[in-house]
């Protein structure tokens, strides 16, 4: 298992891109959750098994046709164990 935290910056509020997210997060089985941030970036927190979650972050990094994707930073971060994904609002702690 691996987890990572992903900012992504650019045109990537109000286009769909958490809902595209949240697709991909199921096609391969990723954990964990997406959310936009004050000024306008979207963050990932996603866990999964290395090989699917390598092939769910360059779906990611692809985005949609509306997203301009101008940034995607990654992070490994220390594995938490989440049980499912979803799409969390600012204020969801």
């Amino acid at each position: 298992m691996k987890r990572v935290r992903v900012i992504v910056s650019g045109r990537v509020q109000g286009v769909g891109f958490r809902y595209f997210v949240q697709e991909q997060a199921y096609r391969f089985s990723i954990k964990g959750y997406v959310k936009n941030m004050p000024g306008g970036s979207v963050e990932i927190d996603a866990e999964g098994e290395e090989k699917q979650l390598d092939n769910f972050l360059a779906a990611c990094r692809r985005g949609t046709v509306h997203a301009q994707i101008d940034k995607f930073v990654v992070k490994q971060i220390p594995e938490y164990g989440y049980t499912r994904f979803r799409i969390r609002h600012c204020s969801d702690f």
